[in-house]
């Protein structure tokens, strides 16, 4: 498996990330659940109206995506595009059941879609497994050398 189809896989697995955006303070992350869409290349999400992240992302529609594998232990940063409109019939296709706990449906007035469209991907891969990792602190703690967790630590994907 090639490493753009890697993070598409871990985007269909992993469900909820952290999405960043910017506003005149700083820059703001939130827990939000991917939809990802392989074949157009897009991650969708639906989002509230009564937030802040439309007027974030129309002052300055560069975002970042980041999501945790835990299961693969694989970290991913996605940093792209995002734009936020309202279509309830795209928000029907990616309508979930969980998602009755936050818009009466699909039609619902304050529901948007955000769409990401991803630019590049930077993943991180993590130790096959817990106990390897503690050995690797271990001993590098007694030694004072870094911990050798595996080889391959970061890879940049283009997604364009």
């Amino acid at each position: 498996m090639d490493h753009e189809q890697r993070v598409w896989r871990i985007l269909e697995t992993a469900g909820i990330g952290m999405l960043v955006t910017r506003f005149d303070g700083g820059m703001r992350a939130r827990p939000l659940d991917a939809r990802p869409d392989r074949d157009s290349g897009t991650i969708l999400f639906l989002v509230d109206k009564r937030g802040l992240k439309d007027d974030e992302i129309a002052a300055c529609p560069d975002v970042c995506f980041t999501i945790v594998n835990a299961h693969d232990k694989a970290y991913v940063s996605i940093t792209g595009r995002a734009r936020v409109f309202d279509d309830s019939v795209t928000a029907g296709k990616i309508w979930k059941r969980s998602d009755d706990v936050w818009w009466s449906g699909p039609d619902d007035v304050n529901l948007r879609v955000l769409q990401l469209d991803p630019h590049f991907a930077e993943m991180w891969d993590g130790p096959a497994s817990a106990s390897a990792a503690r050995h690797e602190f271990m001993k590098a703690r007694k030694t004072g050398s870094k911990p050798n967790l595996g080889e391959n630590r970061k890879v940049t994907v283009d997604m364009t």
